[in-house]
């Protein structure tokens, strides 16, 4: 040890002399631009330059150890050379009779052997450089503070402990801050060392990350302070063999809040421990850290933050978050960055004349912000009279005298550090004029002096200077002019005034030429200033008049403020206030007011007081107060003190909880929502919140949970199913527990129903009028599978717009209350639950008169108060209806039935049309005006549902919302691909492979079908990849028969009414590698049949029409049997093109414009498609509107028709097909039809390639029967029944009982997919009804609950078909069944003009001659078949 510390010593003296010899040299570039550029041009001899004058180096905050040599480095630059001294702790030290201290030559101060003990410590302290230059002044450093690290001393030793092998452990070992850097690790009584596994804390912890047999063993700490080392207690650490068994996750070292400079290094500890072994994560502010491609920032071992040159932008908060897969946990610390004072604006050299006014200017900034002294030429500046620090920072020196002359420093100083800049400041002669331009510094009161002079006459002195008026705080001086200048209208003048013995002199200039007058302010009252004027003209300064001694008036003998007025809260409701008698009494104090006022108001209130403190009681609880208090004397009130605020305490809430609310979520699961008690009430700051919950059947056992008082929600989970709760919540503070609120019940369901979409329209809804109230009732929708969470009730005169209450889903019955008699009321109830509204169901009912007295049956209801609806506005518009135009358009039109029957607006109405779709529930409402009775609505979206309403308005007068029409726009092709495309091998089958996708998430519509394309080579040509097509139902397909050990890649489409979408990306996947075992006997096909040869998954219902034909696998076949095949297809070919032409043939002779049309509906795109329908286009009804009455009228009647479902061969070769995208509608066409409301399959057919003949493959795609259609006008162009014969016949289906029993079961289908349209009863007596929307072309998706989600629309086959009900207008009191309407599709025209009156079309004679050209080259094709 002591050969160490002889090398210690000899390291240190060597690195002494090196500074000496390397600080000889230096010179900064600052210092150089000082000499050469600092002093400015002379004008004339007379003039003083600035000197030079400023720190080279100056001293730095500095650790040692005992016994050791310090250097506190300084040095100055300035000619002459200055004298360098050094302050301790403010003491000037005397180096000459020091030993152990001197002064080296560059002005640096050398320390050796420094002494440090428990009860002497002479070196440590706060040192300073002062230099001084003779006859020029004195300047100072920073302080530097030399810190002398203590004893060794240890707050906690390591202790004995173990670690799981992978894990992490710690050992603790604290010292002294100052020690730390002198703190080492032992192991087995050896060095340790550290590398990225094993780290020291820079608290000394040692950190061993991922533990190995190796890290077992003895260990211990040293602390090295240059004494005798102090060891640590030595413990032993075992490392555990890693076992299965998993232990709970905690934190070994948690961060801590840390404080920082900006540029230093900064390591936030976090270890933690557990099985499985836990990774940590930092995350700063709730963003992630990414610590792998930051260079500042880097996880140590075992999961500890380091930052390096912290930056301001650095500070905040940091989590540290544990995670091993079973649990997380996190602990957080806050990182403050400090900043050392920094100069903004530095001081500037000043000259300057004696009498002048000047300021020094300084700026800082820093973290905390610093606070600013001044020092002339090394010491203090004391603020006073002359002497004043303004704008925070600047120096403000009144009445300059020769003595102010030297060097100024402005010193900045704060937690972290401090700094100076100095700057010179040389007074003039008055006859020597300032060589530049005025500096910023000077104040406007003396900027006229700055006017450099000419020779020539003088002026003499002014005359008759009197004091015109004499005040408390300020002197008016007034005179004539100087008799040398009788005139003086270009002299200005100069007052210069002091106070009587004083010999500092201050000075005020007049503000403009001639002006013979001055107001002096700032004076002090009772006190005798000297006065005298000085005029100036061109050439300078004139003769000065006599002294004028004048004395300021007193002022009134009124009490000065009260000293130490302090306020301190007693309790939760009153405050006691103290304060001291006036220091400036004068006078005896006779009584005090004491003043107080609630903050956030006006009202100030006050009580006399005869003592020094006084006690307010009956305060609001935990309320701020602002209080003051103003002394009296015999004169009257004296000055005020300055206000003081203060809190009262916190006591607990006097009020529960506001607006408790209970919503059932599940079967299992309660939410309440509540808000916080009254601010008023809380009487302090709410710490949380205890909610209690039991059984209803069980009131003595009460469950209790806590929340936060951030928190204004909470799930209750674990609950019995079927089961009535009660829940009650309290407020709390850090003084208790508030009152609860009342009981408040609710019961779980008895199995967990449906909340993806919107209830379905209440089953019944019946009105009982009264004479100022009408009893609702009502029953649930029939569809109990959907969570129904409540009702909405509207209700006003002529619109049920007006008012709307909401009622909770076990309700009734509610009576609407506060009504005109004898009024007309238009009642709508709706169901709703979170994710929104169902559809309205209407009723209108007509309150009794007064004098109606018959008595009626009453039911008991508890409804609340219901404000009266406003009698006054306008009528509604009524008729509202929606139009379907296209994907995206909508057209609203109404009538309105204040306007002449003509329909014609004359005055300055406008109308509000708005609009909104119930997905998502929270969607809000669109408007726009309109000045004409239809309005286009654009930008919708594609296939969904939407709500329009219509106001009109009329100067200051509106009406209340139209009833609601309701549209859904057309499908478009999908504009994504489907996602989260997937392949997997099937288990025990290496030549099949499963695909998975989910559907697009912009599918635009019904999803009725997707091809799956897939390819050996990724790089082919679209149409040589091989295809599978799949009905729109399913999201999985399977593929066989594929090629062991060879990669394939898969791409999916897309298709709904209007088309196919988009393919996704490329998918690859490898088929595995298969041994004998793995053979399956359906592999071994025969010669004929090989890839290719397979039907596609048709789904589970799907039977081939005859067994041992087209076998999927390629079974084998006996030759007759593949003769008979054959025979077979040629026959039905034949026929099938027979029967083609003739159809064709008879479709040409068709003329009307209604043939054409159907014709048109039938032909095939190209003549490789071909689409089947019914054989009969039976005629719709057709609706009008009669618009002078409103009324919906039937003017037809016809049977449903019957959808039929046909299944069609489609080609498995990737040849035969041709893939389709969103612009190749032409290569693929389908027909959309509407039957009630539901769906059937389409059906798609495709001729085979003529490549080859190859296997054939059965797939249905949607098929829908005709669709009937609706007027809008009234008309008698119907078509007779002979005539509604459709060009297409009928093709049977392969298996007629298929389609038969398709069809009894598509008439079972699920309610939900009817068309969405308002319900009323055949009794509604309103003129104004919902016309219900027109569906798109395609099938309507008649669920509005999510439109974006097709599948959801697919209901199973077994289902009760419910009604479609619409508007009905009867006599009042007649009953009748509602009468269905099946809204029809509206055709695809480009132009709306044109919906219902379709262009002629018909078979062109080029395009016949393709389709026979084409019939030709399949004749071919099956007569190469059988030849074959």
């Amino acid at each position: 040890m002591a050969a160490e510390r002889g090398a210690l010593r000899l390291l240190s003296t060597t690195s002494f002399w090196l500074y000496c010899l390397l600080l000889l040299g230096r010179r900064t570039p600052g210092a150089a631009a000082a000499r050469s550029g600092s002093a400015p041009q002379s004008p004339g001899a007379s003039i003083r330059t600035f000197t030079p004058f400023y720190f080279l180096v100056e001293p730095v905050d500095t650790l040692s150890v005992r016994g050791s040599s310090v250097i506190l480095n300084c040095s100055a630059y300035s000619e002459p050379s200055p004298k360098i001294e050094w302050k301790k702790d403010g003491t000037f030290l005397n180096l000459a009779s020091d030993d152990r201290r001197q002064l080296l030559p560059d002005g640096s101060l050398f320390i050796s052997n420094v002494v440090h003990s428990k009860h002497n410590k002479p070196d440590e302290g706060y040192y300073q450089c002062v230099a001084t230059v003779e006859s020029l002044g004195t300047i100072v450093s920073r302080t530097a503070k030399l810190t002398v690290a203590g004893l060794p001393r240890f707050t906690s030793q390591p202790e004995p402990s173990s670690v799981y092998a992978g894990n992490s452990a710690i050992l603790n070992c604290e010292v002294n801050a100052d020690l730390v850097p002198f703190v080492r690790w032992e192991q087995n009584r050896h060095p340790l060392l550290l590398d990225d596994r094993v780290i020291k804390l820079p608290s000394g912890m040692l950190v061993i990350s991922n533990a190995t047999e190796g890290d077992g063993g003895l260990y211990r700490c040293i602390v090295e302070s240059g004494g005798p080392p102090k060891y640590s207690d030595e413990v032993e650490l075992k490392v555990l063999p890693d076992t299965e068994v998993t232990s709970d996750l905690v934190f070994l070292k948690q961060p801590s809040p840390l404080v920082r400079v900006i540029g230093q290094d900064v390591v936030l500890p976090c270890v933690a421990s557990g099985l499985p072994t836990p990774t940590i994560k930092w995350m700063k502010n709730e963003e992630a850290l990414d610590t792998e491609s930051s260079e500042r920032l880097v996880l140590l071992a075992g999961g500890s933050l380091e930052i390096s040159d912290v930056t301001e932008d650095d500070a905040g908060t940091y989590f540290c978050i544990a995670d091993n897969g079973n649990e997380t946990i996190e602990a957080q610390a806050e990182l403050t960055v400090q900043a050392q004072p920094e100069f903004l604006k530095q001081p500037t050299n000043i000259y300057a004349h004696e009498s002048m006014d000047i300021v020094f200017e300084c700026e800082v900034t820093g973290k905390p912000t610093p606070t600013v002294k001044w020092v002339k030429n090394g010491d203090m500046v004391i603020p006073s009279d002359y002497f004043k620090i303004v704008k925070e920072h600047n120096l403000q020196v009144l009445g300059l005298v020769k003595s102010d002359e030297g060097f100024y420093q402005c010193i900045a100083e704060n937690d972290v550090g401090n700094a100076q800049a100095g700057a010179q400041l040389i007074i003039l002669e008055h006859d020597v004029a300032i060589p530049t331009l005025p500096p910023t510094s000077l104040t406007s009161a003396t900027t006229d002096h700055l006017a450099p002079a000419t020779t020539g006459p003088l002026p003499s002195a002014p005359r008759d200077v009197v004091a015109s008026l004499v005040s408390t705080r300020f002197i008016k001086l007034t005179w004539r002019t100087p008799a040398s200048d009788p005139h003086g209208d270009n002299l200005t003048y100069s007052v210069f005034y002091t106070k009587e013995g004083i010999a500092r002199e201050r000075a005020e200039n007049t503000s403009r030429p001639g002006e013979m007058q001055v107001t002096i302010q700032n004076l002090m009252p009772a006190t005798v200033y000297v006065f005298r004027v000085m005029a100036q003209n061109k050439h300078g300064s004139g003769e000065s008049s006599a002294p004028l001694r004048v004395e300021t008036q007193p002022e009134v003998q009124l009490p000065g403020p009260a000293p130490n007025i302090r306020a301190y809260a007693t309790s939760p409701t009153s405050i006691t206030v103290t304060w001291e008698t006036p220091v400036s009494g004068n006078g005896e104090i006779q009584n005090y007011k004491l003043y107080y006022m609630e903050k956030g108001t006006d009202k100030e209130q006050d009580v006399d007081v005869s003592s020094h403190s006084f006690t307010i009681n009956g305060l609001k609880k935990y309320t701020e107060y602002s209080f003051r208090v103003v002394a009296y004397n015999k004169h009257g009130p004296g000055v005020s003190t300055q206000d003081v605020a203060v809190r009262t305490l916190s006591d607990v809430p006097s009020a529960a909880p506001q607006n408790l609310s209970l919503e059932v979520r599940n079967s299992k699961s309660i939410m309440i929502h509540w808000q916080p008690p009254a601010p008023a009430t809380q009487n302090g700051q709410i710490t949380g919140y205890k909610i209690r919950y039991r059984k209803a059947s069980r009131k003595s056992d009460v469950t209790e949970t806590l929340v936060s008082g951030t928190q204004l929600s909470q799930l209750i989970e674990g609950l019995d199913r079927g089961t009535e709760y009660n829940f009650r919540v309290a407020a709390l503070t850090i003084n208790g527990t508030g009152p609860a609120t009342d009981w408040l019940s609710a019961e779980t369901f008895e199995s967990d129903l449906d909340e993806t979409r919107v209830p379905e329209v209440p089953s019944s809804l019946h009105v009982r009028p009264l004479v100022t109230s009408i009893v609702v009732s009502w029953t649930p929708p029939e569809n109990q599978n959907i969570v129904v969470r409540g009702y909405a009730i509207g209700y006003g005169i002529g619109s049920p717009h007006a008012q709307t209450i909401k009622v909770d889903y076990k309700q009734r019955y509610y009576t609407i209350e506060n009504l005109d008699p004898s009024s007309h009321y238009v009642i709508t109830l709706k169901a709703f639950n979170n994710v929104g509204e169902g559809i309205p169901l209407y009723e209108s009912a007509v309150t009794r008169p007064h004098t109606d007295t018959s008595e009626v049956d009453l039911f008991v209801i508890n409804a609340p108060y219901t404000p009266v609806p406003d009698p006054t506005p306008m009528m509604p518009p009524v008729g509202v209806q929606a139009s379907i135009l296209s994907h995206d358009t909508i057209r609203i039109t109404w009538a309105d039935n204040s306007l002449p029957k003509h329909q014609k607006i004359t005055d300055s109405r406008y109308y509000t049309v708005r609009w909104k779709t119930n997905i998502p529930a929270n969607t809000k409402y669109k408007n726009a005006n309109a000045t004409t009775l239809s309005y286009l609505v654009t930008g919708l979206k594609p296939n969904t549902l939407y709500e329009f309403s219509v106001m009109v308005t009329k100067g200051r007068r509106s009406s209340t919302w139209s009833m609601t029409a309701h549209g859904t726009t057309f499908e478009l092709v999908p504009t994504s691909p489907p996602k989260d495309v997937t392949v997997v091998s099937k288990e025990g089958k290496p030549k099949t492979i499963i695909v998975n996708w989910q559907p697009p998430s912009e599918a635009n519509g019904k999803i009725t079908g997707y091809i799956i394309y897939y390819s050996t080579d990724v790089n082919a040509e679209i149409h040589d990849w091989v295809i599978e097509p799949v009905v729109g139902n399913r999201l999985t397909h399977q593929i066989q028969e594929l090629t062991l050990d060879t990669p394939y890649y898969f791409k999916i489409q897309a298709r709904n009414s209007k088309g196919m979408g988009p393919m996704s990306e490329a998918v690859q996947f490898r088929t595995p590698k298969a041994d004998s075992s793995d053979k399956m006997p359906n592999d071994q096909a025969s010669g004929s049949g090989g890839k290719g040869s397979r039907l596609p998954d048709l789904g589970s219902d799907y039977k081939p029409p005859m067994s041992g034909s087209n076998s999927p696998h390629g079974s084998p076949t006996s030759p007759l049997d593949s003769n008979m095949l054959l025979v077979i297809i040629v026959s039905v070919g034949v026929i099938t093109i027979v029967v083609v032409v003739i159809i064709a043939v008879f479709c040409t002779r068709r003329t009307t414009s209604h043939q054409k049309k159907k014709r048109a509906a039938c032909k095939s795109v190209n003549g490789s498609h071909k689409y089947k329908g019914n054989s009969k286009d039976v005629k719709p009804p057709d609706l009008w509107i009669h618009h002078e009455r409103l009324e919906l009228k039937p003017i037809d009647k016809s049977p449903d028709p019957n959808p039929i479902m046909t299944d069609t061969p489609i080609p498995r070769n990737s040849q035969d097909i041709t893939p389709v995208d969103n612009s190749m509608d032409s290569n693929i066409h389908q027909r959309r039809n509407s039957y009630r409301g539901h769906e059937s399959e389409d059906s798609m057919s495709t001729l085979a390639g003529r490549r080859g003949m190859r296997p054939k493959m059965m797939m249905p795609f949607d098929s829908q029967p005709p669709q009937q259609s609706v007027r809008n006008t009234p008309s008698t162009d119907t078509m007779p029944a002979s005539s509604s014969q459709t060009c297409c016949t009928d093709h049977q289906d392969p298996e007629g009982a298929t389609s038969s029993s398709y069809l009894a079961s598509s008439q079972e289908e699920d309610s939900g997919q009817s068309l969405p349209t308002a319900h009323v009863r055949p009794s509604h007596p309103l003129k104004s009804f919902a016309v219900p929307a027109v569906p798109p072309p395609g099938p309507p998706t008649y669920d509005p609950a999510l439109p974006s989600t097709p599948l959801l629309s697919q209901q199973a086959l077994n289902h009760h078909i419910h009604s479609v009900k619409t508007a009905s207008i009867g006599t009042l009191g007649r009953s009748r069944p509602p009468m269905p309407v099946v809204v029809p599709s509206a055709p695809e025209v480009q132009e709306t003009t044109r919906m219902l009156e379709d262009s002629e079309s018909s078979y062109e004679p080029d395009e016949l001659t393709k389709e026979m050209a084409h019939l030709e080259g399949l004749m071919k094709d099956l007569n190469a078949i059988t030849t074959a």
